[in-house]
């Protein structure tokens, strides 16, 4: 296996034992934090054995969906404690969860729900992330959510926020391209206005994923392959950025792992060759 590229997939528990019986030829995994979480349980029970079983075959990175960080309501510190003791356990690659808020009131409304791009906003995150990160003892990798709606009274674009708040927070960013490209494709502007506005250095990894295009908006549904479009603005993310660690995302419907791995490959591919044409420039 390649030492530059890193290349992996979210693994899900209907393609554990595949895994564990024939590790495929990929750099790292990327699991979801509350699967093993045990939230309530009290104990991470089975699924973290398999985890620590994965973990003894490949690098482990843990993506959450559930910080809620950009909520009014106080950050869960038994949440932060449990995430803190299965890194601590685990010893991820890295930790990430999304710029958004998930929950109010102590409910968590198992969805990601977009902010608004303002200042105001910008100092409400900023100590909630820089929080989490001391409660963890690990800097966090911060994710672009896909967004179906604007608030009027936004400031700025997404990009400039997301670049604000890793400068302040020290944290870096997780730079999901497919939701770029719904985001701009549900609000009118052209996906590599997104890319080109993001600082070089600040994002750190990869996701890519299949979206639904049936209706009036694009719906991030991570339940089919990645449409050509998505991996035309991955390639330009990588012009930019280089070739950085990447996950590919599959949650509904999920197909043969087999499929899951000729996406890796793609993306794989698609590394290979775009920092290979960009070296040679440089030369």
């Amino acid at each position: 296996m390649s030492q530059e590229l890193q290349v992996g997939v979210g693994l899900r528990p209907p393609h554990y034992a595949s895994v564990l019986d024939d590790p495929p030829r990929l750099e790292l995994f990327e699991v979801i934090s509350e699967n093993f979480l045990g939230l309530r349980t009290g104990g991470g029970g089975r699924p973290l054995e398999v985890l620590e079983q994965v973990r003894s075959v490949r690098p482990v990175r843990l993506h959450g969906v559930s910080m809620n960080l950009g909520s009014v309501d106080p950050l869960s510190e038994t949440y932060l404690d449990r995430l803190r003791a299965l890194s601590d356990r685990i010893a991820p690659d890295c930790v990430s969860d999304h710029v958004c808020w998930t929950g109010e009131g102590g409910e968590n409304l198992h969805d990601l729900l977009p902010l608004p791009w303002t200042e105001e906003a910008l100092e409400h995150l900023v100590p909630r992330v820089q929080h989490a990160q001391e409660r963890l003892g690990r800097q966090l990798l911060l994710e672009n959510p896909s967004s179906y709606v604007a608030y009027r009274h936004s400031t700025m674009p997404e990009w400039e926020f997301l670049a604000e708040l890793a400068r302040r927070t020290g944290a870096r960013l997780l730079l999901d391209v497919n939701n770029v490209f719904v985001t701009a494709t549900n609000h009118g502007f052209a996906p590599r206005l997104f890319i080109e506005g993001l600082p070089r250095g600040l994002v750190a990894q990869y996701h890519l994923s299949g979206h639904d295009d049936a209706g009036a908006l694009r719906i991030d549904t991570h339940d089919r392959q990645v449409c050509p479009e998505v991996w035309a603005l991955f390639r330009h993310a990588v012009r930019r950025f280089g070739p950085l660690p990447t996950i590919v995302e599959w949650d509904d419907r999920l197909p043969p792992l087999s499929i899951l791995l000729d996406e890796a490959a793609r993306a794989r591919t698609a590394l290979r060759e775009t920092a290979g044409a960009g070296a040679a420039l440089a030369r």
